[in-house]
């Protein structure tokens, strides 16, 4: 079972060797591979979406190379190896499922719903950030998080702590207030201030999606999906005439924009 991965971890090894290595490998660094470790996570994410499994298997693949890679590059530098990595993750699964690995696994533990099991991972978090001497709230929420998900994850951890708002009205309400300020600051041609404020309402909108139980990353990203496909319906029903977008007018585009709506819905 290990065959495999004590491949890819010599692999890596070569790679990163100073003489026999590949130069561009044997230069990069935590902070460089970084951005190349959200890549890759975002195309797992990706190949999920489209239900491309053949690709799914892929794109894991190039994202257990990124934790081979940066577990590599702390071992070269004498911080950790790659079986701390996976004695670390093992560690804390057992110590955060003790429905599952410890006394408290029993049959009626094993039957609980998902939720009160996330709230109880929730609850083991927190104590695990009490031990670590973390005196903030929102210490540990990562700040290289995607924008949308981390407005999310701060203000669900503060809801822990009881600083939330007691329905969706009041966000509603919210939402509409800031709404009103962007719209206040754009009449008055201050830009600085209207970026601070398109701010202030996305963070409102993520709160919102937070109430209601939806990942604002996934919901966007799925309307993102949603307009390339039917900007895509658009320009081949203009292309069956010999026409691109640019030759068009909104008014047709908003038109087949429609028909893309309505084809959907069939």
């Amino acid at each position: 079972m290990s065959a495999p991965l004590d491949r890819l971890k010599a692999i890596m090894v070569r790679l990163r060797d100073p003489e026999r290595g590949c130069p561009w490998d044997v230069q990069q660094t935590f902070a460089t591979i970084a951005p190349y470790t959200l890549e890759e996570a975002y195309e797992v994410a990706d190949a999920i979406d489209r239900g491309d499994f053949d690709d799914l298997k892929s794109e894991l693949g190039d994202l257990l190379f990124q934790v081979v890679f940066h577990a590599r590059m702390a071992e070269e530098q004498g911080l950790f190896a790659f079986d701390d990595v996976a004695t670390a993750i093992a560690d804390k699964l057992e110590r955060r499922h003790p429905h599952v690995f410890g006394p408290e696994n029993t049959r009626e533990a094993a039957k609980a719903d998902g939720t009160a099991q996330k709230l109880r991972w929730e609850d083991i978090k927190a104590a695990e950030r009490q031990a670590m001497a973390q005196t903030g709230v929102l210490d540990d929420v990562p700040v290289g998080l995607p924008a949308l998900h981390r407005a999310a994850k701060l203000t669900k951890r503060a809801a822990r702590v009881g600083f939330d708002w007691p329905s969706t009205d009041e966000v509603f309400a919210k939402l509409e207030e800031e709404v009103g300020e962007l719209k206040a600051e754009i009449a008055a041609g201050d830009t600085a201030k209207a970026a601070e404020e398109m701010g202030d309402l996305l963070f409102v909108v993520a709160n919102l999606a937070r109430k209601l139980g939806i990942e604002p990353e996934d919901a966007l990203r799925a309307a993102n999906a949603k307009f390339v496909r039917r900007f895509h319906f658009i320009e081949t029903e203009l292309a069956k005439a010999g026409r691109t977008p640019d030759q068009s007018d909104l008014a047709e585009m908003d038109a087949l924009w429609d028909a893309a709506k309505a084809a959907e819905r069939r």
